[in-house]
C-alpha cells in the first residue's frame, strides 16, 4: 500500500497562510493491544495545513467505521471512529518548539517540505478506539464452560458451576460460608 504523503505548497511558508487537504484513506486491518479491526470502508478525513509562525500546524479530523469482536461473547461488531488529528512541524532555521512541548509532540518538517500524513491518520484512529470494544454495555459474555452466548439466555451448566464454584471444595473461601460474625 502506497503511503499517504502531501507536500507542504510554496504559499504556506508565509505566516499566517493555510491550506486545506481533504480525501479517502484506507487503514487495511490494523491492531490495537490484543484487538484486531478491520475498516468497512475508506476513512475520510479533512485536515488544515497552518503556517504558525515558524511552524505548520496540521490539525481536522478523520472518520469512518471498522470491524471487530467484541471483548465479552466475541460477536462481530461496527465500531464507529471519529478522530482528531493533530501533527507540529518545525520549519528548519525558522522556528523551535513551544516550552510546554515534549520532544515527541512535534517533528522538524524535512527538507523535501513533505508530511507523512498516514502515520497522523493512524494516531488520531488508534486515540479514538474503545479500550475495550463491547458490542453492548450490557454484554454479557460468554459461559465460562461451554462457550455459550450469554446475551441469547443462560446456558444449562450456568447454574451448576455457579453452585460448584460457592460451596465446592474447589473454592478456598467455602469454610468462610458457616463463619458467624456476631
Amino acid at each position: 500500500m502506497e503511503r499517504l504523503i502531501i507536500e507542504v505548497p510554496a504559499e504556506l511558508f508565509s505566516p499566517a497562510e493555510t491550506a486545506m487537504r481533504e480525501g479517502v484513506f484506507d487503514p487495511g486491518p490494523f491492531t490495537c493491544g490484543p484487538d484486531e479491526f478491520v475498516a468497512c470502508a475508506p476513512f475520510s478525513y479533512h485536515v488544515v495545513l497552518t503556517n504558525v509562525g515558524g511552524a505548520i500546524l496540521v490539525t481536522g479530523t478523520v472518520s469512518g467505521e471498522a470491524r471487530t469482536s467484541c471483548a465479552r461473547c466475541l460477536d462481530d461488531m461496527t465500531v464507529p471512529i471519529s478522530g482528531e488529528v493533530e501533527g507540529y512541524f518545525i520549519i528548519e532555521g525558522e522556528g523551535q518548539a513551544p516550552e510546554d512541548m515534549d520532544e515527541d509532540e512535534f517533528d522538524v518538517l524535512p527538507e523535501s517540505h513533505e508530511i507523512d500524513l498516514e502515520t497522523l491518520l493512524m494516531a488520531a484512529i488508534l486515540v479514538d478506539l474503545p479500550l475495550v470494544p463491547l458490542c453492548d454495555e450490557d454484554c454479557k459474555g460468554i459461559c465460562a464452560q461451554c462457550g455459550a452466548s450469554l446475551n441469547e439466555g443462560a446456558c444449562d451448566c450456568a447454574a451448576v458451576v455457579e453452585e460448584d464454584d460457592c460451596v465446592g471444595k474447589n473454592n478456598p473461601f467455602a469454610a468462610l460460608k458457616d463463619l458467624s460474625f456476631d
